[in-house]
């Protein structure tokens, strides 16, 4: 019976790639100058901590722009709100999304069902199996699905005949 899988995954090989492209640009440009910016890596949990606001907002653009070239989707990244540190400076914390998240595996579970599509959906961890009869289905539930919009990187892997 073919079937595929719904997951979530981001590589965390290309995400330390950015951090240091992000770094070596911080450690160069003049803006940064005399600045103690620096965005630290923990698990899944990014941190950046910068002298205020305005270099705050300036390391959030430089961290998405270097994400982007290393193909690490936007929507993979939590932004935390906005902390107060010592003096002056700020910290906030980014978390990087892994494993499709709960509440939008029930979406897709309850879209899928609604559009009376001949596939069997379910939930397994952090991963959502679709399984049919036909080929045919699988894709239309594929092309339904990512029409959604749902506000996470998707990929549809393990596909089996």
């Amino acid at each position: 019976m073919p079937s595929f899988d719904i997951v979530s995954r981001t590589e965390m090989t290309e995400v330390d790639n950015a951090l240091q492209g992000a770094a070596r640009e911080i450690g160069t440009r003049y803006d940064f100058k005399g600045s103690t910016c620096t965005i630290e890596r923990a698990e899944q949990v990014l941190t950046i901590k910068a002298d205020d606001e305005g270099k705050l907002k300036q390391v959030q653009e430089l961290l998405r722009g270097h994400m982007a070239k290393r193909k690490v989707d936007g929507k993979s990244l939590d932004f935390g709100k906005v902390e107060k540190a010592t003096g002056q400076s700020v910290r906030q914390t980014v978390t990087v999304k892994q494993g499709v998240e709960r509440e939008n595996a029930q979406r897709i579970v309850k879209a899928v069902k609604e559009a009376k599509l001949k596939v069997q959906v379910s939930i397994q961890g952090d991963e959502v199996r679709v399984t049919g009869k036909k080929r045919d289905d699988l894709q239309e539930a594929i092309a339904m699905i990512r029409g959604m919009g749902i506000d996470q990187p998707l990929q549809y892997v393990n596909f089996r005949d």
